[in-house]
């Protein structure tokens, strides 16, 4: 898959072997991680990189994507396609590397994963999770057109701290 992100030459596309690199140069920072869920490694190490590179590479069907500027992957985007009674829903998770942020790849990212997933798989709802003190990935999600839909009080505990969580969400 490869999507045209239309700014700064980024696109989201699928993950390759030869990203583990990037990867590593991009996702081993304190300031990304403190914003994702903690089966996001820190510190990030080459072995993390050939892990997740070798499972999104293998999954089927494809649901984690390299967000790209050139030949670098800068971040990555991916849904969870739920089951069971929420099988019409998917989770959506984004991440960029700092030296990314403010050049508006992220909300044209998830703008357009947001377009993918409703195009290809049989969702009607997709959401996002943000803790409390991540106001840029709310400022995103709100400019990809999600809205919020609640406030989880001490829904999450994150860097040992047990923090608030907003939820958004686009319904189809």
């Amino acid at each position: 898959m490869l999507l045209d992100l239309g700014v700064a030459g980024a696109v989201v596309r699928s993950w390759q072997h030869g990203d583990e690199t990037s990867l590593v140069r991009h996702a081993n920072n304190r300031k990304v991680w403190i914003n994702l869920r903690d089966k996001f490694p820190h510190p990030y190490t080459p072995a993390d990189a050939e892990r997740w590179i070798a499972f999104a590479t293998a999954q089927e069907p494809q649901t984690n994507f390299a967000i790209a500027v050139g030949d670098e992957a800068v971040g990555g985007i991916g849904l969870d396609l739920k089951t069971d009674v929420e099988r019409r829903s998917a989770e959506v998770g984004i991440w960029l590397g700092e030296a990314c942020w403010g050049k508006g790849i992220a909300t044209a990212a998830a703008k357009a994963m947001t377009e993918y997933a409703f195009a290809t798989f049989d969702v009607c709802r997709l959401y996002c999770s943000v803790f409390a003190w991540n106001g840029a990935s709310m400022r995103i999600l709100e400019k990809a057109g999600y809205t919020c839909e609640a406030m989880l009080k001490k829904a999450a505990t994150k860097d040992g701290k047990t923090i608030d969580v907003y939820l958004y969400a686009m319904v189809r």
